[in-house]
């Protein structure tokens, strides 16, 4: 195996690693040593694949949201369901990987996003490019109900997915802090409000 595709492979474990970690201790709680020692790769050679901690943490949400919106993007296809349905099955995947502590690294944004916001300039403009290219998907979705008429809004498609993903980010904090779905099922019921449903 080329070394180049070695140093990759290696890159994208630590990052794997790091993400399923910090989704349960958070950013500032985890150490590189304990990300090192989990992901089988030795403590000296962090700063082959990373210049500092707060470039590994900008990579660490670069790749978080390219997978988390390359997810997004196959639910909210095309297919033989509607725009609508297909938003709403956005919304349960988020309710059964987002709100608790066993989301396998899927809630990353969730966990983060008030910690490393005022920790590092580059985390949150990583944090801020990855949430607006969900909100942009949720948007496309919406037009795209328009479209074909699952759905209906008061306002511009743009408009309102702002408020849903900011809804269902809140929505997901207190669900952790309650132990409890009921936020996220309150979020529910008003997003289907939202879309006419």
């Amino acid at each position: 195996m080329p070394a180049t595709v070695r140093s990759s492979g290696t890159r994208r474990n630590i990052l794997d690693t790091a993400q399923r970690i910090m989704a349960h201790k958070g950013y500032s709680a985890v150490g590189i040593n304990e990300v090192l020692k989990e992901a089988g790769v030795p403590k000296g050679s962090f700063y082959h694949y990373f210049t500092s901690k707060d470039a590994f943490g900008e990579a660490l949400l670069k790749s978080y949201f390219a997978d988390y919106v390359a997810d997004m993007d196959r639910i909210l296809a095309p297919s033989g369901r509607s725009a609508a349905e297909r938003l709403m099955a956005y919304w349960q995947q988020w309710r059964e990987t987002q709100s608790f502590d066993h989301c396998q690294g899927k809630c990353l944004a969730v966990k983060l996003s008030a910690e490393v916001a005022d920790l590092s300039e580059p985390m949150r403009l990583s944090l801020k490019e990855g949430t607006d290219a969900v909100v942009d998907r949720i948007a496309r979705a919406i037009a795209d109900g328009l479209k074909d008429g699952s759905l209906s809004i008061d306002g511009t498609p743009r408009d309102v997915a702002r408020p849903l993903y900011d809804l269902w980010l809140g929505a997901s904090v207190m669900a952790k802090i309650h132990r409890s779905l009921a936020p996220i099922d309150t979020a529910t019921a008003l997003t289907r409000q939202l879309l006419h449903l």
